[in-house]
């Protein structure tokens, strides 16, 4: 990982001209890509990714090359440069946005939850063995334990002389203790694997659902009926950001709604009630994405609204983990691909529609 890998072989020329240009950045910092992941707390092989054109970065993932740059050299880095660069990275972004690519993008999703789904079947096979186990356990003990309370009753003797003549019952009572502990994690555990697995299935079932979206090639994916269309809640403090998804969704011809902080966001769930999806900025100030989903679930008049969190971290197995966690339904990465941010957009909305024609 310490030295930069060679461009990837099949880049279009908008990926290939913007990896050059982070290449050229990169490269006069005189740092191993390793070292420089340490220092910005990324993945080695990410970084290498961006450098070699085979991912596109987030663009706070350059801001923040042009600001080690300019530390580096002593001088800020001219606005020129960055315009050029932030030229490239638009064509690279519009390049890389395309039904078959974001089909790309759906089908790995779907390919990890079907595998945390069977992963969790085989999880729950294993425990509910287990417990099958220690419960056929605790009931031969029982008997053997209500044999012996059968002879003390028979006899007439005490406890105490019950254990002097039984010596082993108080062990026999201690192992049956043990086991009903025992069966009590292994079911709570049992649950849990059960749980994961329902919603890795209906997480499967609603990824099916967005690809044939995108496989239509159309945002046309909506149920017609007399209601009027459910609105679209938009969170993330970057206006930038903001005006970007708004481009991005206007063709969905729905009211979109966009705040720039969780707190907004949480006094326009009060002033509405009729949005189909939030799509949720992880990190921001004050309140970020996680605190603020944890507050939406906790209101009963919103925690059925499903929130969409988006990320420039990446969407790694701790970030996605802490995301589901705190209540999230989906996570996509920024740079976000167009046409799955609409196909998710849309699915969610029909669902809405949907359930309200019920």
């Amino acid at each position: 990982m310490g030295e930069l890998r060679p461009l990837g072989d099949d880049l279009n020329d908008a990926s290939r001209a913007l990896a050059q240009a982070l290449r050229e950045l990169f490269e006069s910092l005189h740092l191993s890509v390793r070292r420089y992941a340490a220092r910005r707390r990324l993945d080695p092989g990410t970084v290498s990714r961006y450098l070699n054109g085979t991912r596109l970065p987030p663009w706070q993932v350059i801001s923040d090359l042009f600001t080690d740059v300019a530390e580096h050299r002593g001088t800020a880095v001219t606005i020129e440069a960055i315009e050029l660069v932030r030229s490239l990275y638009g064509s690279a972004v519009d390049a890389a946005s395309s039904p078959k690519h974001a089909v790309e993008i759906l089908e790995q999703q779907l390919a990890d939850a079907d595998h945390v789904s069977r992963r969790s079947s085989v999880r729950g096979d294993v425990l509910g063995d287990a417990l099958l186990d220690r419960t056929q356990r605790i009931a031969d003990l029982e008997t053997r334990l209500n044999q012996l309370e059968a002879d003390r009753i028979a006899e007439q003797k005490r406890a105490d002389e019950l254990a002097q003549a039984h010596p082993d019952v108080s062990g026999l009572i201690w192992e049956r203790n043990a086991l009903q502990l025992e069966v009590e994690r292994l079911g709570a555990a049992l649950q849990e694997a059960q749980a994961q697995r329902a919603a890795a299935e209906g997480r499967c079932d609603l990824l099916e659902r967005q690809l044939e979206a995108v496989e239509q090639a159309t945002a046309a994916v909506l149920p017609t009926g007399p209601q009027g269309m459910p609105k679209i809640l938009i969170v993330d403090d970057q206006p930038d950001n903001l005006l970007a998804m708004t481009a991005v969704l206007a063709t969905l011809e729905q009211e979109l709604v966009t705040v720039s902080s969780g707190r907004e966001a949480l006094k326009a769930l009060l002033d509405h009630d009729d949005f189909a999806v939030i799509i949720m900025d992880v990190q921001m100030p004050e309140m970020d994405g996680y605190e603020t989903c944890a507050h939406i679930k906790r209101r009963s008049r919103t925690r059925d609204v499903p929130i969409i969190f988006l990320t420039a971290m990446g969407t790694g197995s701790e970030h996605s983990a802490r995301g589901y966690a705190a209540g999230a339904v989906d996570y996509i990465s920024k740079p976000f691909d167009p046409w799955a941010l609409r196909a998710k957009v849309a699915v969610f909305t029909s669902i809405y529609l949907e359930r309200h024609s019920q």
